[in-house]
């Protein structure tokens, strides 16, 4: 895979649809709804940023962002509940390899659409996206060892634990044990 087409495929952030969501580009006018889930604790306990301090803070955020987008640098889609039309979360990639083909996903969601099977909606319209149209090899997640939920979320979507990293990483001031899960492309063909 090469840099150039991650900047392609990325400056033009693609819409994709599952039977319930719609992933899109994010907005600034998603603000109120991302301040809905980023100011809480419960959300952001298993992630590495902080609960968002008010709707200001997620508006600026959102701003930047579209920086982001515009130079083909953010891999991230507002996830939004075809339904009611409100944005619920992102899903998305955190980083490419792109020596080895492989990438990093990450997600969140609101609270209200927890154990609603939303979480692997969307990710598997992730991993999908990431093996027919980028051509990847390898698809991996990392979680926070705590964090059973996120890890169940993996298993759904056919990705297989390979096990913790002792104290990897300092997040918000603790050393925490990642755990890493993956899916490889012949694995994803088979499904």
């Amino acid at each position: 895979m090469k840099k150039e087409t991650i900047f392609r495929t990325f400056s033009k952030m693609p819409v994709l649809q599952t039977e319930r969501l719609t992933l899109r580009k994010l907005s600034v006018r998603d603000a109120a709804d991302m301040f809905d889930y980023a100011r809480r604790d419960d959300v952001t306990r298993y992630l590495t940023w902080s609960t968002h301090p008010d709707i200001s803070y997620s508006r600026e955020y959102l701003e930047y962002l579209q920086g982001r987008y515009a130079g083909g640098m953010y891999y991230d889609w507002g996830v939004v509940d075809k339904e009611t039309g409100k944005m619920i979360g992102t899903c998305g990639f955190t980083s490419f390899n792109c020596t080895h083909d492989k990438a990093e996903i990450g997600y969140v969601f609101h609270p209200d659409y927890w154990g609603k099977g939303i979480a692997p909606e969307a990710v598997k319209a992730i991993i999908n996206f990431g093996f027919e149209k980028l051509k990847l090899h390898r698809i991996e997640a990392k979680f926070m060892k705590e964090n059973a939920r996120s890890l169940r979320v993996m298993e759904k979507v056919g990705m297989t634990f390979e096990g913790y990293q002792k104290e990897a990483m300092l997040i918000k001031g603790r050393y925490v044990t990642i755990g890493t899960c993956a899916i490889l492309r012949a694995e994803w063909e088979k499904q």
